[in-house]
């Protein structure tokens, strides 16, 4: 954030759209909170189920009648990822997510300083214990047999894991920052309730949620390339039982080789996610950050109510 604080209204509104705090303005957060309104949420379950429902069942016949396993894992895992899909869109566009997630993503590229630390710091150890089960005859043999539904369902398993670990971490933070900051000079008006609350929180676990993807996608790529390299055709078509496929032409990249890889980033994203708010120095680090930028929206805010 810029150290120049707004001195009008109007302008400490544009400070905080700019800033990913849309709900910090106060005509924003009253359509948010309709927005949010049981009945409005209802028809977006509606709308998602119905969309859902048609593009689910026509997947897995799809992949029954191509005559593959799993036409039912890949119709229910498919109408799940609608569902999410259209929840995401809603939470974009009606609820302004878009604003935080925009404002999230150019702090991450822009503080990845941080993120190599903490790669250096969590890899070590994560790529001796993954690396281990890479080279393993029984991952191989789940991990392949896995097919494209239930393969989907566990990264997405993965993620609401780390997400709902990084939320209750989350808040614990902003509530400690919240009782640190500007409480001498701000008194009550420094609190943070409501809506506002969950924009910080917002914008913290979009940050670290970025950051913890980067960090899954560098694994796969580090997989993908050494299984390539290292792993011999003739030895992976052993321990599976069956011939390797090789659906886009490419060899040696096989499909078993992207179904092992993509399920440990997945299981990497896990630990990356409990490792980030579990490692103490890099707590200290991301959130001597978050304590300056809290504190000038806090104030930003406060000459807001005033104004």
């Amino acid at each position: 954030m810029t150290h120049a604080e707004p001195s009008t209204r109007p302008e400490a509104e544009a400070w905080f759209l700019a800033h990913g705090l849309p709900y910090f303005v106060d005509p924003i957060r009253e359509q948010v909170r309709r927005r949010l309104a049981r009945g409005r949420l209802l028809v977006v379950a509606a709308v998602g189920l119905l969309l859902a429902v048609p593009v689910g069942l026509t997947a897995g016949w799809l992949v029954h009648r191509a005559e593959l396993d799993g036409a039912v894992s890949t119709g229910v895992a498919t109408g799940g990822t609608v569902l999410v899909l259209v929840a995401a869109v809603y939470a974009a566009r009606a609820l302004r997510v878009h604003l935080i997630g925009a404002w999230a993503v150019r702090q991450t590229l822009a503080s990845l300083g941080l993120l190599f630390p903490l790669a250096t710091r969590a890899l070590p150890m994560l790529l001796l214990f993954v690396t281990f089960l890479f080279i393993n005859t029984e991952v191989w043999m789940v991990a392949s047999a896995l097919d494209g539904g239930i393969l989907w369902g566990a990264v997405m398993l993965f993620a609401a894991v780390a997400v709902g670990f990084l939320v209750v971490r989350l808040v614990e933070e902003v509530d400690r920052l919240d009782d640190e900051i500007g409480r001498d000079e701000l008194g009550d008006d420094a609190d943070v309730v409501g809506l506002q609350r969950t924009n910080l929180v917002l914008v913290l676990l979009i940050t670290q949620a970025f950051q913890v993807l980067l960090l899954a996608l560098a694994v796969f790529a580090f997989f993908i390339v050494f299984g390539a390299v290292a792993m011999k055709p003739e030895v992976l078509e052993s321990w599976i039982g069956d011939d390797l496929t090789y659906v886009w032409g490419i060899r040696p990249i096989s499909l078993e080789l992207v179904q092992v890889s993509t399920f440990q980033a997945a299981f990497s994203g896990l630990y990356f996610a409990v490792y980030a708010v579990t490692d103490e120095t890099y707590r200290r680090e991301f959130f001597s950050e978050v304590l300056g930028e809290l504190e000038q929206a806090l104030r930003v805010r406060v000459r807001y109510l005033r104004g």
